[in-house]
């Protein structure tokens, strides 16, 4: 990928403050700007759980990128649209990413629509999507048609952020496809702790089949809450049993996220002093230092 060399970690010392993955907490620096664009780095934000935070993830790892220069866009893959809802784009009576499975000769330049975010695009989606993996299923090399549609804009964008379904169906499966990494979101609750072994299987099949250089580039804890004991111990299993896989920053709880999705914003833009946004950039920032992103 085109670009200046990595943004670099500050080396912890003795005297480190421990952070709530119970590693030194460290400082990333900020990413050096890009001599140019390109061709993008296509991740997959995918559990087959719903409400851990896919979508707001998506929107604020997308516009923290955006803020750092670097050209994002992102994927609506879920039929419920709540990203494109969350970025405030009207998906009625305007082509999305299910014109552009079902019409292989589609250009995918006519489905993209720019975002109030500089830098950031989205290719929205609504609930025709849901039709897609019926249209799909009688499709030769089905679960590459995503694919297909990305390669063609990759050279335009440094990331392509997928937003995926609540499942592990063929829409989710072509995602994985499509994708050179995958991002799990993972609330720090008990029984969200229970599907990630089956999503690692399916990971681990697409690997195997269909995508060989797919890689997990993290699990990113969310909706903790320190002031639990269940929030602590959930966390603590989750870097047991992931190891440096878990991902140094840590989303919290707060009521601001809500309020940003109604109002059609990043949290980064409506509340950019918040615990919440500031969580965000920092995440764009250790994905760059651990090289997911240009």
């Amino acid at each position: 990928m085109a670009g200046t060399k990595q943004g670099s970690k500050t080396a912890p010392t003795d005297d480190t403050p421990l952070g709530p993955t119970g590693r030194p907490y460290r400082g990333f620096a900020t990413p050096p700007k890009l001599d140019s664009h390109g061709p993008a780095r296509i991740i997959s934000l995918c559990n087959q759980k719903g409400g851990v935070g896919k979508t707001t993830t998506t929107i604020n790892l997308a516009a923290s990128l955006a803020s750092y220069g670097r050209k994002v866009l992102a994927v609506d893959f879920d039929p419920q649209g709540a990203l494109s809802a969350g970025l405030g784009i009207q998906t009625h009576e305007i082509p999305t990413i299910y014109d552009l499975l079902v019409d292989s000769k589609r250009d995918p330049h006519e489905v993209i629509v720019p975002t109030r975010v500089e830098n950031l695009d989205i290719i929205p989606a609504n609930i025709d999507l849901s039709a897609a993996e019926v249209h799909l299923v009688n499709e030769v090399a089905r679960e590459q048609t995503l694919s297909r549609a990305l390669l063609k804009i990759t050279a335009d964008y440094d990331v392509i952020l997928i937003d995926c379904q609540p499942s592990l169906g063929l829409l989710t499966v072509n995602a994985l496809t499509a994708s050179h990494g995958v991002l799990i979101p993972l609330e720090c609750e008990f029984f969200a702790l229970r599907g990630v072994a089956m999503l690692i299987e399916t990971i681990d099949k697409v690997r195997d089949r269909l995508n060989p250089s797919i890689t997990l580039d993290g699990v990113l804890a969310t909706m903790y809450d320190a002031r639990t004991l269940h929030s602590r111990e959930v966390l603590e299993r989750v870097v047991d049993a992931f190891g440096d896989d878990v991902l140094e920053t840590v989303i919290g709880r707060t009521v601001k996220f809500p309020d940003a999705s109604v109002s059609g914003m990043p949290i980064t833009e409506f509340a950019p002093e918040h615990a919440a946004a500031q969580a965000y950039l920092r995440l764009a920032r250790e994905l760059v230092s651990r090289g997911a992103v240009a």
